[in-house]
């Protein structure tokens, strides 16, 4: 979990006094999707051209 959920939460709280944390996960959810799959769609290309994954033995 990140170390600043709880700041979050608070900033969130500010403007939506309803809000908590089910409110907050509902609305990261999303770019954490999106961002997975981006990461994914980088790593496949990285991958298709032939560059290397890491650090090779010499």
């Amino acid at each position: 979990m990140s170390p600043y959920f709880a700041l979050v939460l608070g900033y969130l709280r500010r403007y939506q006094k309803d809000a908590g944390v089910g409110t907050l996960i509902s609305l990261v959810l999303p770019l954490s999707i999106a961002m997975l799959i981006g990461w994914f769609l980088l790593f496949v290309g990285w991958y298709l051209l032939g560059l290397p994954l890491g650090p090779q033995d010499l």
